[in-house]
């Protein structure tokens, strides 16, 4: 346990020279005695890490010093060889230069954890798109993604998603591309419109379906790299929006008495954005044991799907035009289960126990 600490905090002072110890103890989850007892630690074991005070001081290894990556456990390189997302590279235009680095990284390896991390890639296989939709690379995603690298502003053709009917729309935006996302086959970029430009948007994040983007060009007059905002975190970024976005499509909200039964089985048939804010409006059982909550949905036309999942365990209250939507569709059930069942044949059994 110790001894992977210690590598780990060579590593990290070998990639971010002057952590102070502070920092190195939120990083390892220890105390900051502790970090001095491992530097201490490493020193003994020959690693030449020396400590600087003042206000730019901190840990650092001798100049030049490099640890080397015949150190990594056999698991640490399946998790290595497994990081990588091939269709996601492949559309990057970096599958060239992720199959290179893998063999110079293969060339470091001491041979049995070389030979743990290729048994990695022969085991497990990651197919990020959904079924049935044949995956299509948008034809701007690798000069998309060497803008995303080099932080260069582009001015780009969007596509505006539009309702049934209506006619699609184009603007050109100047953006800097911050980052790119693959969500369930689909690519996104995540940018922000610099200010000067007109609109109310000025220096707001925005979300770009890239397969919406019709052109892209560098930004006119952008002949260096925009100042990147350091405190930028693409992956929480992403989750707030999107979960910002699933909650925004809730537009109808539904008022529901469930069973108990009816209650564990609504988080599998309503939507996950909805689930939380659903049980958190249950009230208490009444005498019958039957809970009385509001939950939210795309439309109605949603909300009947989902809810008609539960059957005789939920009963819609409001709104008025989907309670009747369900008695209708009650009546029907009643009306088609009153009647006798038929034979393959169509007539019913009574009939051919009379013809016989």
């Amino acid at each position: 346990m110790r001894a992977a600490r210690l590598i780990r905090m060579a590593l990290l002072i070998q990639s971010s020279p002057g952590l102070t110890a502070a920092a190195l103890a939120r990083e390892l989850d220890v105390s900051e005695r502790t970090v001095i007892r491992d530097a201490q630690a490493l020193q003994e074991a020959g690693v030449p890490v020396r400590s600087e005070r003042g206000r730019v001081g901190g840990y650092f290894l001798a100049q030049g010093y490099r640890t080397r990556l015949t150190h990594l456990h056999p698991s640490e390189a399946e998790t290595l060889f497994l990081s990588g997302l091939p269709a996601a590279l492949r559309d990057l235009g970096l599958a060239d230069a992720a199959d290179t680095a893998r063999l110079k990284l293969s060339a470091t390896l001491l041979p049995s954890v070389r030979a743990a991390a290729e048994s990695s890639v022969r085991r497990f296989h990651l197919d990020a798109p959904a079924w049935f939709r044949e995956p299509v690379t948008p034809e701007v995603l690798p000069e998309l993604a060497r803008a995303v690298w080099a932080d260069r502003a582009v001015e780009l053709t969007y596509t505006r998603p539009v309702e049934d009917g209506a006619v699609s729309t184009s603007v050109v935006r100047v953006v800097e591309p911050y980052g790119l996302v693959l969500k369930a086959g689909t690519w996104y970029a995540v940018a922000r419109v610099p200010c000067g430009q007109d609109g109310d948007d000025d220096g707001d994040w925005r979300t770009y379906r890239v397969d919406r983007i019709a052109a892209i060009g560098p930004a006119p007059g952008a002949d260096q790299a925009f100042e990147r905002d350091a405190s930028f975190d693409l992956a929480a970024h992403w989750e707030e929006r999107s979960a910002a976005f699933a909650r925004a499509l809730l537009r109808t909200t539904v008022t529901v008495r469930l069973t108990s039964h009816g209650l564990r089985r609504l988080p599998a048939a309503v939507d996950r954005a909805a689930i939380e804010d659903a049980l958190a409006s249950a009230g208490a059982p009444d005498s019958a044991g039957l809970v009385t909550l509001t939950v939210r949905a795309e439309s109605e036309d949603v909300a009947f799907g989902q809810l008609a999942l539960l059957g005789a365990d939920v009963e819609v209250l409001a709104p008025a035009s989907l309670r009747a939507r369900f008695r209708e569709r009650a009546v029907a059930l009643a009306a088609l289960y009153e009647t006798r069942p038929t034979s393959p044949q169509g007539e019913s059994r009574a009939e051919g126990e009379d013809q016989r």
